[in-house]
């Protein structure tokens, strides 16, 4: 194993370690550390990636739809009441925020709901099995991302649907220092309090770390996607980035 595969396979224990710790608490505290905003961004991927399957496979009886990292689930069940005639998916490697995500489906009564164990890296399912997939905040916290990007234009159909919404360092200079402020200091406490507050400072590192939009872009191109487009919230804080597979 070389030095890269080696960092890979620390931060995937690590991630995976985080995510089986914050399960119970995890969508309160998304709700804290949004200040509230989460639901709203998500809810924006959630209606284009809708619209944008709707238009690219028109006349198509049942459509498939994949949520990668999928934690407690909001994307694939948000989309699943919107459409219960598709079939979602929702697929993550912890067991514990799939519990929670089941659990959020049996709730609701949701039929065309499916939950799959695995990894956003070596996706379980064959060439061409959907015609959407999304992924929502998780993606900054894989360890490869151009392993996940190529294994998503795989599964992806010709034409299909793209939708990526994640966390960033804003690039306005005069922002930076608050955000960091922010996501360094004040962020790990809303989010875990005294007991999880380590687990909340490395989600932060995780954003510190990742790539810019541009730079994400740039891979999503490399890795068989097209006409990207960039939509910026608060300050490019939030950033989601809708394409589709060439």
């Amino acid at each position: 194993m070389d030095e890269l595969e080696r960092q890979r396979e620390l931060k995937r224990e690590k991630v995976y370690r985080v995510f089986e710790t914050i399960a119970g608490g995890y969508d309160s505290a998304n709700v804290r550390i949004s200040l509230g905003m989460q639901s709203r961004w998500k809810e924006m991927l959630v209606k284009r990636l809708i619209r944008r399957t709707e238009e690219h496979f028109p006349g198509t009886r049942q459509l498939r739809i994949l949520d990668l990292c999928t934690g407690t689930g909001d994307i694939a069940v948000s989309i699943a009441r919107r459409r219960p005639d598709w079939e979602i998916t929702g697929l993550d490697f912890s067991p514990a925020m799939l519990r929670r995500a089941r659990l959020k489906g049996r709730k609701r009564g949701l039929r065309g709901l499916r939950w799959k164990k695995g990894d956003a890296a070596a996706i379980p399912f064959p060439d061409g099995s959907f015609e959407a997939v999304s992924i929502s905040f998780g993606l900054r916290n894989c360890a490869d991302t151009a392993a996940v990007l190529k294994e998503t234009a795989r599964v992806l159909k010709r034409g299909g649907t793209f939708m990526c919404i994640d966390s960033f360092t804003p690039q306005l200079q005069v922002v930076k220092p608050f955000y960091r402020l922010y996501f360094q200091k004040i962020m790990p406490l809303l989010g875990g309090g005294k007991a999880h507050r380590g687990e909340y400072e490395w989600l932060s590192d995780s954003t510190e770390q990742f790539l810019s939009p541009k730079e994400l872009a740039a891979l999503m191109r490399a890795s068989g996607f097209g006409n990207i487009v960039i939509r910026q919230r608060m300050l490019g804080a939030c950033v989601l980035l809708e394409t589709t597979r060439l």
